[in-house]
């Protein structure tokens, strides 16, 4: 079986802060498509108070075992994209990118860094298609609490 895939690019943004422990900070802050090019991080602006990064090559491959997780992502009052990266010398460097609930947990229980993202519209559309397909909940068994067990009704 093809699992469906989507190239996108991560933004990173870098801010100065006005602190004494800590001069700045860095963030996934968005998820565009892929330019496909392949080539390094690009500078897509700059000033004295921050600048913001673009790092293609990811892909979001989708996986049917990883269905219940896609609906929990887009379950949330806020759907988003989970980004991992990690401090390399003087960046933030995005390394995974998932849109599964469960993938992501996984990943912050290893003590990784993961931001959130919003999921743009057109990417919470390409999910919901493959979630509607996939993800069949488990019927819930209506279950008598103990206290109408054996009552009789007339």
């Amino acid at each position: 079986m093809s699992h469906p895939v989507l190239s996108i690019a991560v933004i990173m943004e870098w801010r100065a802060l006005a602190n004494r422990w800590q001069s700045h900070s860095w963030e996934a802050i968005g998820v565009v498509p892929d330019p496909g090019n392949g080539t390094p991080p690009r500078l897509l602006l700059q000033d004295d108070a921050r600048a913001q990064w673009l790092h293609g090559g990811f892909e979001l491959k989708l996986y049917r075992d990883e269905a219940e997780n896609y609906y929990l992502t887009l379950s949330a009052s806020e759907p988003c994209v989970f980004i991992v990266w990690r401090a390399e010398e003087e960046m933030a460097v995005p390394k995974f990118v998932t849109v599964s609930y469960g993938e992501a947990a996984r990943f912050m229980d290893a003590n990784e860094q993961v931001d959130t993202v919003p999921m743009p519209r057109d990417m919470r559309d390409w999910l919901g298609e493959f979630v509607n397909t996939h993800y069949k909940p488990e019927p819930k068994k209506r279950s008598r609490p103990p206290s109408f067990k054996g009552a009789k009704r007339g």
